[in-house]
């Protein structure tokens, strides 16, 4: 039996559990308080904050650092990679703490995972980070050669939801063409080959679906003029994109419960937004069985968005008709990791270096 501490850094929690195999010792979110925070220049500069939340919480569970066999920290923002999981190396935690265009609190996680690891004497892993770069080089092409599209998203749900379907269909995930889409704060819809992410929309900041808090593809002469309208800072602008986009722009909230009960309260408008949410989604899972030449084992819908019965009943019947539909709601994320550290400790697969 192998015990096995996650961590899972958000931007305002940190969510943390340890693990007998896959059964919870326990499980805990770590809230941070916003204007705590806001005190830090960059993400990285949270680092002993969050930390030090760890390192409490398992005193107050009792859990003592030499019991633990691996620590698994939520993998951030690294150069592309192939699906797997790491080993937690120098060469991973210098691309993790140099400074980047984009930052994200994932990036905390392999630093964290691997200063207690090192405490403990085991090894420290990520699983299936949001830069998994499965890409065929055909889809790497844009209109403009300046301009290469990148694979980042939801992968560690998506990877763990895509095994789950296989065991569900009684064939291994390696042996299946599925398209799945994660849909949460933001919505990442994927085509997957025998095992491999082919194709996805760049869900952080780019294309796809927009989502309750991110703006997804626009009109790109559109997004232009706007841009230069002199109205808008660089900083504004990607606030719009990414954090007040979607339902946030257009209903004012990212609560998607909160959403309903307006539709169910009679407002027409919501509707229209929420079901224009879902018809963007339907869109891009065509997108993905066409890259899948159409022979699609199953879709499968995962994520937060997943328990709404009302956006899943927008969607599916729009997308059924390619193949069946699975719905698996939720996201847990921390339970992926902890089964891909599992599988490289009973050897079912190498731990990969970065």
């Amino acid at each position: 039996m192998f015990r096995i501490l996650a961590i899972n850094p958000g931007s305002t929690s940190t969510k943390i559990a340890v693990y007998e195999d896959e059964t919870p010792l326990f499980t805990e979110v770590i809230h941070h308080d916003a204007q705590e925070l806001a005190k830090y220049t960059r993400i990285f500069d949270q680092y002993l904050l969050r930390r030090d939340a760890v390192l409490n919480a398992l005193q107050r569970h009792n859990i003592p650092i030499t019991s633990l066999h691996a620590v698994v920290g939520r993998g951030g923002l690294l150069r592309p990679i192939e699906s797997g999981t790491y080993l937690v190396n120098e060469r991973m935690l210098a691309d993790l703490q140099a400074p980047k265009e984009r930052e994200h609190a994932s990036n905390l996680g392999a630093v964290i995972a691997h200063e207690i690891a090192v405490q403990a004497g085991v090894s420290a892993y990520i699983v299936d980070p949001v830069c998994v770069d499965e890409f065929d080089d055909i889809a790497r092409i844009s209109g403009l050669p300046e301009i290469e599209r990148k694979s980042l998203s939801h992968a560690l749900n998506m990877k763990a939801m895509g095994r789950r379907a296989g065991k569900d269909l009684g064939k291994p995930y390696h042996e299946l063409n599925l398209v799945i889409a994660h849909m949460g704060g933001g919505i990442s819809v994927s085509a997957h080959r025998k095992g491999r992410m082919v194709d996805v929309n760049q869900a952080l900041d780019g294309t796809g679906p927009f989502s309750p808090e991110r703006a997804g593809g626009l009109p790109v002469g559109d997004l232009v003029r706007m841009c230069y309208s002199g109205k808008y800072t660089y900083e504004q602008m990607m606030r719009k994109i990414v954090g007040q986009g979607g339902l946030v722009a257009h209903l004012g909230t990212n609560n998607a419960a909160e959403v309903e009960r307006r539709i169910l309260a009679g407002d027409d408008h919501a509707r229209l937004i929420y079901e224009a949410m879902a018809y963007q989604i339907a869109k891009e899972i065509g997108l993905a069985a066409t890259v899948l030449y159409g022979q699609v084992d199953a879709i499968v819908l995962t994520g937060g968005l997943a328990h709404s019965d009302m956006l899943i009943n927008w969607i599916r019947p729009r997308v059924e008709w390619i193949a069946p539909v699975l719905i698996y709601p939720g996201e847990d994320e921390l339970l992926a990791m902890t089964q891909g550290v599992l599988r490289v400790l009973r050897g079912e697969e190498p731990a990969k270096e970065y």
